[in-house]
């Protein structure tokens, strides 16, 4: 059997802690598995007096995880502190430099430095591995690299966020409110107490860097992607999407457009058929086309503890049997900066709900709003508000499902449509994924 694999940790909280434990308790059946002793020497935290539920009486205790990244103690630097920044960021790229493998569940970090550190990975001739940092213990990550290295992947998309899908899936099931949806994710744990991260689309276009640059084999740039969050559905949307035959998912989609790629994080409506409808609650799910493999669906836990620690752990075992593939897939060498589609020339099915104020002609006025820039709608529902009394002035709710057209020529309609006075709220405009 090879030398033993001596593991360092920077980062206590849930998921280092729960990795700590894992190897522990998975000792033996990952040496059969690998064929090498790995063992947890080292550990590095912010709070050294802070109260936790681990064993760490036998390791040596790092104040500086950027000196145990450099320390001969170690023969593999698993990062799990967080953030794209700071000594996150300082200590992989010490543990690189050094040489020495690196195991982490950082997306920010790898969304915003992932070039450079997988070019010192490279250089350095050390693994880099973050099975981790999308979707938890889903191995995505790995059905990209290598599962499908033989594929031309068109398209990936997935619900990426936990939060958002259990507070999607909570309003769509009891007509809740966001806010007291997002109030009770946060009392159970699912949402931070600033939850702006979630619920905004952030850590989701992340994730969704992290996934493009793997499936397409370009440098994708997250300040390229479209962000939307969820702040704003609302249960009469829910309700439309039900009687539509769709469910509102909070969404990552990357694909090919021709040269380009289009990448966007939104709200979207997606069939009542389709894999990605089915999945509720705080799981996460990730769906490939390709050409060899046609649709390809991962469902599985995308965030906690265990979940996490698991693609951790996977990743931990593959450096023990010595596997060390391309960061990214391919070097970075020949990894291009992605030419991205603007959000403009997105084309694709809109829900549009307005909010029409009930006088003569107006629904007439927007429809021909809509004709001047050629958009067609599939379906009109007008829901006549209870009987008002005679001479009073109010709002009627308006829905219209439009046929394939163009994010530019929408906008500018809707545009037009506002200035002429008609409605008496901003739009509020979801985009429709039939496939």
């Amino acid at each position: 059997m090879l030398a033993p694999l001596r593991v360092g940790i920077a980062g206590l909280g849930t998921v280092g802690g729960s990795v700590l434990r894992r190897l522990v308790a998975q000792r033996a059946l990952l040496a059969q598995r690998t064929g090498r002793d790995i063992t947890v020497t080292a550990v590095s935290a912010r709070d050294r007096a802070k109260p936790r539920d681990l064993d760490l009486a036998d390791l040596h205790w790092f104040d500086d995880p950027v000196a145990m990244a450099k320390s001969d103690e170690i023969d593999l630097f698993v990062e799990l502190i967080g953030g794209s920044e700071g000594p996150a960021k300082a200590a992989v790229e010490a543990a690189l430099q050094s040489g020495k493998p690196v195991v982490t569940a950082n997306k920010a970090l790898l969304a915003h430095h992932g070039m450079a550190l997988a070019r010192l990975a490279e250089e350095r001739h050390a693994a880099l591995a973050f099975e981790a940092s999308v979707a938890g213990g889903i191995p995505i990550v790995k059905t990209l690299r290598e599962g499908l290295a033989g594929n031309q992947v068109e398209r990936v998309q997935g619900i990426l966020n936990g939060t958002c899908n259990y507070i999607l899936t909570r309003m769509e099931d009891e007509g809740l409110a966001f806010a007291d949806c997002l109030a009770e994710a946060q009392r159970l744990g699912y949402a931070e107490a600033d939850p702006t991260f979630d619920v905004d689309g952030f850590d989701t276009a992340h994730k969704l860097a992290i996934l493009a640059t793997l499936a397409f084999g370009v440098a994708l740039d997250i300040e390229s992607l479209h962000i939307e969050g969820i702040r704003a559905i609302t249960p009469a949307d829910l309700k439309a999407a039900d009687e539509l035959g769709y469910r509102i998912k909070l969404l990552g989609i990357a694909q090919r457009v021709g040269t380009r790629i289009d990448g966007r994080v939104h709200p979207t409506m997606v069939p009542k058929t389709s894999a990605l409808a089915q999945v509720g609650g705080v799981i996460n799910a990730v769906t490939v086309f390709a050409d060899a493999v046609r649709e390809l669906t991962l469902i599985g836990p995308g965030a906690g503890g265990e979940a996490t620690a698991s693609a951790v752990v996977a990743d931990v075992a593959d450096i023990a049997r010595g596997v060390r593939s391309a960061p990214l897939g391919l070097p970075v060498a020949v990894l291009e900066q992605a030419d991205t589609l603007p959000l403009r020339d997105h084309a694709g099915g809109y829900y549009i709900r307005l909010s029409v104020r009930d006088t003569p002609g107006a629904v007439a006025a927007i429809a021909a709003r809509m004709a001047e820039r050629s958009i067609s709608f599939e379906s009109v529902v007008q829901r006549h508000p209870p009987r008002r009394d005679p001479g009073s002035s109010g709002t009627v709710p308006v829905v219209l499902v439009t046929y394939r057209t163009v994010e530019s020529a929408l906008q500018t309609a809707l545009d037009a449509v506002v200035a002429d006075g008609y409605i008496a709220e901003a739009p509020q405009v979801i985009r429709i994924e039939r496939e």
